[in-house]
């Protein structure tokens, strides 16, 4: 058996992952949610009329500041939703799997032995670029 098709079987294993499987149903649900569908679709236009009233020669700060009051309030709505909520939860735990796969998969490539090497996951104390304490 080659590496292609042994990464292929890799790719099926990662397709039956439990959190996989949970990420997916959760997408969907949150896909089907057409209220949380609606709020997104309220997110773009106040973004994008943000951005068409930042491009003025003449920009209205005073307009400026209510829409981006506006998308704040409709960003909090997004982000309270039950759906979305799973969704993330979902997804922070599938990329906690696959951050582990990539690591043990690049630590090979650099010569360690495969039989021990690991992702240890770390805090660098900002949560901006977090994918979960584990």
């Amino acid at each position: 058996m080659d590496i292609i098709e042994k990464t292929r079987e890799l790719g099926k294993m990662i397709q039956e992952e439990t959190s996989y499987i949970k990420l997916k149903a959760a997408e969907k649900d949150a896909d089907a949610d057409q209220e949380l569908q609606n709020l997104i679709q309220e997110f773009n236009l106040k973004r994008l009329s943000i951005n068409n009233e930042t491009q003025k020669a003449e920009k209205d700060e005073n307009k400026i500041k209510e829409l981006n009051d506006e998308m704040q309030k409709v960003y909090a709505e997004i982000f309270s939703n039950k759906n979305m909520i799973d969704y993330n939860e979902a997804k922070q735990e599938f990329d906690q799997v696959i951050t582990r796969v990539m690591t043990i998969l690049q630590n090979c490539a650099q010569g360690e032995d495969p039989e021990t090497t690991d992702y240890t996951a770390s805090c660098s104390g900002s949560c901006a670029t977090c994918g979960g304490c584990g």
